[in-house]
């Protein structure tokens, strides 16, 4: 039997979820937070486990290199992969927002510029509502970008808030709530079904 490919960031939520896994009586010998390994299999090899990048998980899964990923609502939203979600894993929960200074409300009437780490999911929200924006791609610290004029508000995920305060910034506007889940390669869920259905199982049991 083929071994169902599971991929995997490393992190909290690859943490979170290979501890679910091993309730179930999984167990993944060689896996141990030092290892630099990129590949594991279960006792009985019916689970490989490979770690990639968080926002290439989509794209292992889509294209059919990973039959199952487990991977932050984030990365999905960015990636735009064509994959099933099928569940919530409930881990690392916090919110995608909009974000800017306090006395700086959204203005719905004019072009505004968006510093983020996530381009897709920010032009993707300001066209749900007719507001056209100009995106700034950042990959870290993009609450500068409105401080220093760099750009007018930022999309960011959020989770206590605390950043966006110790800078001077609030939330103006929440765009999704986010968490761990897990998608499935479209020809796996047809070609694996009892496999991924088992999978599931495990997991939703394992949550229980």
């Amino acid at each position: 039997m083929q071994p169902i490919t599971l991929a995997l960031a490393k992190g909290r939520p690859a943490k979170s979820t290979i501890e679910l896994l091993e309730k179930t009586g999984e167990h993944f010998i060689d896996l141990h937070e030092d290892s630099r390994k990129l590949v594991f299999y279960n006792k009985d090899k019916s689970i490989k486990v490979i770690f990639v990048k968080a926002l290439d998980v989509p794209t292992y899964v889509e294209k059919g290199a990973a039959d199952i990923g487990i991977v932050g609502k984030d990365n999905i939203m960015e990636s735009q992969a064509d994959v099933y979600e099928l569940l919530d894993l409930k881990i690392g929960k916090c919110k995608f927002s909009v974000a800017g200074k306090p006395d700086h409300p959204i203005k719905n009437n004019q072009k505004l510029t968006i510093a983020t780490k996530y381009p897709n999911v920010a032009k993707k929200h300001f066209l749900k509502k007719g507001q056209p924006i100009e995106t700034v791609k950042l990959n870290g610290s993009v609450e500068l970008a409105p401080i220093i004029g760099l750009s007018d508000y930022i999309v960011d995920i959020v989770e206590t808030g605390s950043t966006l305060k110790e800078n001077g910034l609030v939330v103006l506007e929440d765009i999704e709530k986010i968490s761990t889940r897990l998608i499935v390669n479209k020809a796996s869920f047809a070609t694996k079904a009892a496999e991924v259905q088992q999978f599931i199982n495990q997991l939703k049991l394992a949550m229980e």
